[in-house]
């Protein structure tokens, strides 16, 4: 078999909507491929294809999509155009790796970092080459001069500014030097300037999401800088993590000894300020997170040996404990994802069992309801297959393990308040993991799978601006499959799939969703014929062979450009070559008003008055119709028409101590916890809770219809958490002259109380079911949510843009 590779890209023309992730992707449409010749396929055609889907499959997919089919033969003539638009560029260095950026929205700009490092004795020889496109990668200069030719690191990437600032940071390796060096750029890369950092950066340098102007940065002393990089101040000394809050907040960690390994011991500090004033918000910190609205603070007990979780929505003025059912020491908590309204929980079981429980939160963060059962989530690699899909409001998908070992995926379309199998797609036929050859469901690979080193080479995709579409991997059956998975799509935000492609892909969105495009992954096998009920148009877009490394194309799913990334072998060496195709011209005309039909999201009946009320409202939509052939453009957004439905049980969620069976919406009484009064701490105080079993499910609109009810009387106790030490007010980051005096005040006080803290917490809260202990807390970055680890026992180096950062025995940036 030679080495000879070839890809095959297949773009699938459907006017619908999806997503944006990638595998290769970095935080910020940042991507970075690595040569590697594990990826060699045999050589082949390297074709492009048009898909539509087939409206006509089932009645059920009909009620669901919009009635009009799409035509095969609407794109007549397009190969020619393609051949004209596609463009291939080689890179001329001897580089491993390469790093990609889009600089700014809409602008065409790609900035594409080369590197190539040879370690020799006890030297390294390094070289690294700046390449920037104005025309979305069509083409590419040579740039490297505008930096110096100096080595830029390639741990820390390009740091793209936020929104369409137009700042660039690029951080360079200065030998010899215990400072560093940044070249920083206003233009989108244009032009460089070059700045001498009194530092060396342990991490990328971060914007202020709200003010690029503003830096921050640690060395182990945070560093701010408030002129785009020409000056800096320190903030603090000893500074184990920070991260940028609302209303330009910052938060950070410190350590009294010095040493940030003395987790559990360090102080959570925050300032509004810039550093000129800092107070001390919690003690005993083991590591922190934000997500949504809420922080959140891993706390040591009193015993040194568990932690707690403390949730505040004022940014630390006050917390409250969350509450949720206690675990040992050898289990843990994760976040998998919050916003303004909720928090989804994940609660591991005891024992190395690989699942655990997700709970969802009130709007407050505090109390939690059970979700989904024996959610899988492997306790050594912190890996779960949770996804948020971004294209449909309240639709989550995720993979439990059955009681054979076996996984399997289920849907929510209630933001956790009901889980379900996945429909079968009409065009397929069940595995021989099925019991019964007619029924059996989709199954999805996420994350796990990627883990287990399955042939998964994307997670599923979904975008904001393409309505209700998603991409994924999976396969259909009783049981996900080990096999190789093929690419399923949905346009109804996961109610009903077809298959779409057969075998691995690369796939990205472009045009809000108006167009799919998918790299054949690479292997040894022939292609398979494409299923039936499909349409497929064919375009070769390249002759010569390549080495596929990966798929590029800009954030947010609007362009009308695809990259396809690999490397070439020439006599003594390999380089870079990037194909770039230009799919804008393949859409001749603007879309009109009656290029869009409306469309009922979360709707199958439409005849039922109820039909598509989802979190107490129906959203009416305009999307594409199918036999629309035409350009959404840069401008196209989501036109939403909200309208209020009446309440019923499936606007709320079960109350602590109750859960809903699989396929039901009514909540049962947990059994464990039958004859329990339901007391908690909040803010201060002891409440009891008497509940019929249900409360609201936040950020839930329904008015009037089913009201269960829900009685509270606060019995007005103390109810104080000691885990939370006083606070402290920094000048400049000193204690303030009275912060002395106020230590000592405190430290009497605390002396005089504490029998009565004692008692209150024995009496009181103590050895109730809902104070809890944490050993383990572990938190998922998303969009919307946590974008650091909490609280793990186990350490794994993951990607940011797949949001499975597990480690907090690392303190990562």
């Amino acid at each position: 078999m030679g080495i000879l590779t070839h890809c095959v890209l297949l773009f699938l023309f459907q006017h619908l909507t999806s997503a944006y992730d990638f595998k290769e992707g970095l935080d910020n449409g940042q991507y970075a491929f690595v040569k590697d010749p594990s990826l060699n396929i045999e050589k082949r055609s390297a074709d492009v294809e048009l898909f539509q889907f087939d409206s006509e499959s089932s009645e059920h997919i009909r009620s669901r999509r919009s009635a009009d089919q799409g035509d095969c033969k609407s794109l007549q003539g397009f190969d020619t155009k393609l051949t004209n638009n596609t463009h291939t560029y080689s890179f001329n260095d001897l580089s491993g790796s390469v790093s990609l950026a889009w600089v700014g929205d809409a602008t065409g700009v790609i900035l594409a970092l080369t590197t190539f490092q040879v370690p020799f004795f006890m030297l390294r020889f390094a070289q690294s080459k700046l390449y920037r496109s104005e025309n979305y990668g069509k083409s590419f200069q040579d740039v490297t001069n505008l930096i110096n030719n100096t080595f830029i690191r390639t741990e820390f990437g390009i740091a793209i500014g936020p929104e369409n600032s137009g700042k660039v940071i690029l951080t360079g390796d200065v030998s010899g030097s215990l400072g560093s060096r940044i070249f920083i750029s206003r233009d989108f890369g244009n032009s460089f300037e070059q700045q001498d950092l009194p530092f060396n950066p342990l991490m990328q340098i971060t914007y202020n999401p709200r003010d690029a102007n503003v830096l921050l940065v640690t060395s182990n002393t945070l560093w701010l800088s408030e002129d785009f990089g020409e000056n800096w101040r320190k903030i603090h000394d000893m500074v184990c993590l920070f991260k940028w809050g609302m209303d330009s907040n910052i938060f950070f960690t410190t350590s009294l000894n010095g040493s940030c390994n003395d987790r559990g011991m360090l102080d959570l500090r925050r300032t509004t300020d810039y550093g000129k004033t800092i107070k001390t918000v919690a003690t005993k910190i083991f590591s922190f997170g934000l997500g949504g609205k809420f922080l959140f603070a891993s706390v040591m007990t009193g015993t040194g040996t568990l932690r707690r979780i403390h949730v505040s929505t004022n940014q630390g003025d006050e917390w409250n404990m969350a509450q949720l059912p206690p675990v040992g020491h050898e289990e843990f908590y994760s976040i998998l994802a919050a916003n303004e309204d909720m928090v989804f929980m994940h609660v591991d079981e005891p024992g190395d069992t690989g699942y655990g429980t997700i709970y969802v939160s009130d709007d407050r963060g505090t109390v939690y309801s059970k979700s989904l059962e024996r959610h899988l989530y492997t306790t050594t690699g912190g890996d779960t297959d949770f996804t948020n899909v971004t294209s449909l409001r309240g639709v989550f998908i995720t993979s439990i393990l059955a009681e054979d070992g076996s996984v399997q995926s289920v849907v929510s379309f209630d933001q956790g308040g009901e889980w379900v199998p996945l429909q079968k797609p009409a065009n397929t036929k069940c595995d021989s993991t099925a019991k019964d050859p007619d029924k059996c469901s989709l199954h999805i690979h996420a994350a796990y799978s990627e883990a287990m080193k399955l042939n998964v080479p994307m997670l599923p995709l979904s975008e904001p601006n393409a309505v209700g579409l998603i991409m994924a991997h999976g396969s259909v059956g009783d049981v996900i499959s080990v096999m190789k998975p093929d690419v399923f799509v949905s346009d109804d935000g996961g109610y009903t799939w077809l298959q779409a492609l057969e075998g691995p892909h690369h796939y990205a969105i472009l045009d809000s969703g108006g167009l799919l495009v998918a790299v054949e992954k690479p292997r040894y096998d022939l292609t398979h014929p494409v299923a039936n009920g499909q349409c497929w148009h064919v375009h070769q877009f390249t002759s010569d062979p390549i080495h596929f490394t990966g798929l590029a194309v800009e954030p947010g799913a609007r362009s009308m450009n695809v990259s396809v990334w690999g490397y070439r072998d020439s006599l003594l060496s390999q380089y870079w070559v990037s194909v770039t195709v230009d799919f804008r011209e393949l859409l001749t005309r603007t879309c009109e008003d009656q290029d869009y039909v409306q469309w009922l999201a979360h709707s199958d009946d439409i005849s039922d008055p109820n039909d598509g009320c989802m979190l107490g409202y129906k959203e009416k939509l305009l999307r594409l119709r199918k036999a629309s052939v035409c350009w959404n453009g840069r401008d196209y957004e989501v036109n939403k028409q909200p309208t209020p439905c009446l309440c019923t049980l499936d606007d709320f969620l079960c109350d602590f101590g109750y859960y809903r069976k699989e396929n039901s919406s009514e909540c049962v009484e947990q059994p464990d916890l039958k004859g329990h009064l339901l007391e908690f701490c909040l803010q201060g105080k002891e409440e009891l809770l008497q509940t019929r079993g249900y409360r609201k499910i936040p950020g839930d609109k329904c008015e009037g219809g089913t009201q269960p009810e829900r009685k509270e009387i606060d019995l007005s106790k103390r109810c104080v958490s000691d885990l939370l030490g006083p606070q402290e007010l920094l000048m400049d980051g000193h204690l303030s002259s009275s912060a002395p005096i106020i230590v000592t005040v405190l430290i009497i006080v605390l002396l005089a109380i504490i029998a009565g803290v004692l008692i209150v917490k024995k009496y009181v809260c103590g050895g109730r079911f809902l104070v809890h202990s944490y050993s383990v807390l572990q938190q998922h970055a998303e969009a919307q949510g946590l974008d650091e680890p909490l609280d793990s026992n186990h350490t794994q180096a993951r990607n940011m843009a797949d949001f499975h950062d597990d480690s907090d025995e690392v303190m990562l940036p």
